[in-house]
């Protein structure tokens, strides 16, 4: 018995980790929405950073979306860094739009106020097969 639970405590310890981590599933992924707002808070943290942009409609009023990027050390490997983007910035972001319609989405490309454009910082494309 004792060494039923002790594989048991083991197999549960190991998996905690998987169940921490989410999908992407909640994000539409055939759908992309631009838009076009100033930064109002960047987030360099794991397990994925974060940016906030205000984002005005025709009328005038703001909605802040959340919008969802890669792990940080990931982007910093497609060229971020924690100062890529300050409050205030002008930026067009794309994004897939969350499925039931919240202002949020996972991040597919962002314009820059110099126009440098960044992805999300996830894994590169892989290499056509010849």
């Amino acid at each position: 018995m004792k060494a039923t639970t002790i594989f048991l405590l083991a197999a549960f310890t190991a998996a905690a980790p998987a169940a921490a981590h989410h999908s992407f599933a909640p994000f539409d992924r055939s759908k992309e929405v631009t838009l076009t707002g100033a930064v109002k808070e960047f987030q360099w943290t794991n397990p994925h950073a974060w940016i906030q942009i205000m984002v005005k409609d025709d009328q005038g009023r703001e909605t802040e979306w959340d919008i969802e990027c890669a792990p940080a050390n990931m982007m910093a490997r497609t060229g971020w860094n924690k100062s890529t983007i300050k409050p205030g910035d002008a930026v067009v972001a794309t994004v897939n739009p969350m499925r039931d319609g919240r202002s949020s989405g996972a991040l597919v490309t962002i314009t820059l106020p110099d126009g440098t454009v960044l992805g999300p910082g996830d894994a590169p494309k892989p290499l056509p097969i010849r």
